[in-house]
């Protein structure tokens, strides 16, 4: 009986271990670098607090980072933007070139559309604001370690804004280079035509044959890339000619 109680009690210490260790490789490793020490601390002292992570290192700089990445090894980085020498974008950059799968949180004290689109393109998988809440950053980690992007709403406005406004000059700027292969008689007619009136009644209005009148449609919708007529009337309504 003291024997088998011996083995329990062993068999117990043991399971105890292999469960530590399992739920040690379960956490998600974490390393935060910001040039401010109360920054990092505070950070380290929210997310310690959550069972599933694992603050593995706490680094002042980017060079720090390049350094000891391999030691360290960790599945999210979280990283300020402006820090003496390396930014958190170049840092950035040079991480997702050697080591991609490492996922990479940007913090910033200010939202500004340069830094946003740079670390984009650098290749960030989540980019915040430093006065979020807890639950946020929280929430930002576990969905970036997840495969997932993650920016704020304010953050998302602002791209969605940047990516219109650019749409929208591209349309402009292609509507603008298709009107100037137009000539200005043609620009009429095309604008008596998609207003529903027929060969004739452009023809008359314009003191013009009918047959010129056809000579001038085919070449604006050779210009335009259109095939007919209800194109064209299409074209016009979707470029503001006429109203719907």
């Amino acid at each position: 009986m003291i024997t088998l109680g011996l083995d329990f009690s062993y068999y117990i210490v043991v399971r105890k271990l292999q469960e530590k260790t399992m739920s040690a490789a379960d956490k998600i490793k974490i390393v935060l670098v910001d040039d401010h020490n109360l920054v990092r601390d505070g950070i380290a002292g929210m997310l310690k607090q959550v069972d599933n992570f694992q603050i593995v290192g706490s680094l002042e700089s980017g060079e720090q980072l390049v350094s000891d990445l391999k030691n360290l090894n960790p599945d999210v980085i979280i990283m300020d933007i402006v820090m003496k020498g390396m930014t958190g974008i170049e840092t950035t950059r040079w991480i997702k070139e050697r080591a991609s799968k490492i996922k990479v949180i940007l913090l910033s004290t200010e939202i500004k559309k340069d830094f946003v689109a740079r670390g984009i393109q650098a290749g960030i998988d989540g980019y915040l604001p430093k006065d979020i809440e807890k639950d946020i950053l929280i929430e930002a980690i576990n969905r970036v370690y997840a495969g997932e992007k993650y920016f704020n709403e304010a953050i998302t406005t602002l791209v969605f804004e940047d990516y219109y406004n650019k749409e929208k000059v591209a349309r402009q700027t292609k509507q603008h280079l298709l009107f100037t292969d137009l000539t200005e008689r043609e620009i009429q007619v095309l604008n008596l035509i998609a207003s529903g009136k027929s060969n004739k009644e452009v023809a008359d209005e314009l003191f013009i044959s009918t047959k010129t009148v056809d000579t001038h449609k085919s070449h604006i919708l050779d210009k335009l890339g259109l095939k007919n007529t209800a194109e064209l009337v299409k074209y016009a309504i979707k470029n503001g000619l006429i109203a719907m």
